[in-house]
């Protein structure tokens, strides 16, 4: 999966799950943008605008995590966190230094898509 967070495409591993299967239908008809801000000094959060099945489990997050929180937010850790969360993904070949200065301190707009979009 493409993760867009300003000029920046970072490339995503996705989980294997039935959040992930229907996140993958609805990027199938078009992009997802997500307005997300800061929470807790270790993500960045937002709404999906849709509801996805959940698949929780108990985590604990690693920087670059993609999650999907209460079946309708969008969270990407850069900070450890533990909690029952449905993993979607991880962001490929990337430091936790490195994903802390794209993502930065302030609000984001992120995008995602599937690599043919």
């Amino acid at each position: 999966m493409n993760v867009k967070i300003g000029d920046k495409v970072l490339m995503a591993t996705l989980a294997d799950n039935s959040s992930v299967e229907a996140l993958k239908n609805a990027l199938s008809k078009a992009p997802i943008t997500v307005d997300m801000h800061d929470y807790g000094k270790m993500e960045k959060v937002g709404p999906l605008g849709q509801d996805f099945p959940r698949n929780d489990e108990s985590i604990t997050t690693e920087a670059g995590d993609i999650i999907l929180y209460q079946g309708n937010a969008l969270v990407i850790y850069y900070a450890p966190n533990s909690w029952n969360f449905t993993r979607l993904g991880k962001i490929d070949n990337i430091t936790p230094p490195e994903l802390k200065g794209i993502l930065g301190s302030g609000n984001i707009t992120v995008t995602l898509s599937l690599p043919h979009n």
